[in-house]
């Protein structure tokens, strides 16, 4: 089947496929490296069908340790795992994220430097040169990232919510886990005190001497917050069917686990999220790329329906109701919790226990979840992915 006639899914499925055959063993020794844009087989770059769940991650775990030994994929297992734990120490403290927003609203800055900043009009031409990747690309190389978001806070003293902001809104994998939190990381937020200043001769060997002699804050402090986030429990386990309709968004869309399940329902609303209804405005690109991942699904589903926010009231206001394929802490979450309330719709969350089997561990740092891989890749093995 040529690419032409391949939809989104079985595209993703190829690349991946491609990527633990031929390059996966490239992982350890050469993830670090950003060679530019035009050169991205030393890491997958699955991570956009990763963070709609095109793309399972427990189920291409699975996968990857089907042909390669632990010992040889453990970075590259851990970097999908990183997703997962994000995820699960924001279920855990949902108050990080809203607080997030607010901040946004509220803190004050340099206007002109940040203009300056997100234009490319800096005098640091490495950093100019991200941003025009992410707009062109909207993606930028893991490593690089954090010399980005280290750059943006401490050397051109912007607000880490700003460049979060930033990264929502251009790249095609930002998620409000795994961009929130990392930020936060760099700005030493997260592992309180401990932050992450990027140097000019780390840029320089990883990126192949493209960019040298960069000069950086290399004196600055981590950042500090009052805020202490209060701590909820993980939900219990919850996917039977309770209603006759069914809601998808775009952080879940992997369907081909639950297909007997979603051919039950009378209707399958698959909701798009208009940008009138984020409070993160995305770029045109970012948004397409979301509108086409939805369409996808309507190829496996013929009692599925696209629907956009603006329709949502419409769609389901006769309804008692809805079933809600779980969208994770976010801008979905946000919206459909709103909605549903305003409409006095009752809901059901439908999780995957494997998310909740892996969030249990998600309470402090990654180094304890590190230690608890083993336990979930034992989890993995028993259910039939």
């Amino acid at each position: 089947m040529s690419n032409q006639t391949m939809n989104i899914y079985e595209k993703a499925i190829k690349q991946s496929k491609f990527y633990i055959k031929k390059n996966i063993l490239k992982y350890n020794s050469l993830r670090n490296y950003d060679f530019g844009a035009n050169q991205r087989d030393n890491v997958s770059c699955l991570s956009s069908f990763f963070c709609h769940r095109v793309l399972l991650e427990y189920n291409i775990i699975n996968e990857i340790l089907k042909i390669h030994s632990y010992s040889k994929v453990e970075k590259y297992i851990q970097e999908i795992f990183w997703r997962v734990y994000w995820k699960g120490w924001l279920e855990i403290r949902p108050e990080v994220w809203d607080n997030f927003l607010l901040d946004l609203n509220e803190i004050k800055y340099n206007k002109l430097a940040y203009e300056d900043a997100i234009n490319a009009r800096t005098n640091i031409s490495c950093f100019n040169d991200w941003v025009l990747e992410i707009k062109r690309e909207n993606y930028l190389h893991n490593h690089t990232r954090m010399w980005f978001a280290s750059i943006w806070i401490f050397t051109l003293n912007l607000p880490w919510q700003l460049g979060a902001k930033f990264f929502l809104k251009y790249l095609k994998d930002g998620d409000a886990a795994s961009n929130t939190l990392s930020w936060k990381w760099v700005a030493g937020l997260q592992t309180k005190g401990k932050h992450y200043l990027a140097n000019s001769q780390n840029i320089a060997k990883y990126t192949n001497n493209r960019y040298t002699e960069t000069k950086l804050n290399q004196t600055a402090v981590a950042k500090n917050e009052i805020f202490i986030p209060s701590i909820r429990k993980i939900p219990e386990y919850q996917n039977n069917k309770l209603y006759s309709n069914i809601i998808i968004l775009d952080t879940d869309l992997f369907i081909h686990d639950r297909l007997d399940l979603l051919n039950k329902y009378n209707n399958v609303y698959i909701v798009f999220l208009k940008n009138d209804d984020r409070n993160i405005k995305l770029s045109n690109n970012v948004i397409n790329f979301k509108k086409e991942l939805l369409k996808d699904i309507i190829y496996y589903l013929p009692n599925s329906k696209l629907i956009d926010s603006t329709n949502f009231k419409n769609a389901v206001s006769n309804l008692e109701g809805i079933d809600i394929i779980y969208p994770n802490i976010g801008e979905n979450l946000d919206f459909i919790s709103k909605k549903c309330v305003e409409l006095k719709l009752k809901t059901n969350f439908l999780y995957r226990e494997l998310d909740l089997f892996s969030w249990q561990f998600c309470e402090k740092g990654f180094f304890k979840f590190k230690q608890k891989i083993p336990n979930i890749l034992k989890h993995i093995k028993t259910l039939d992915l």
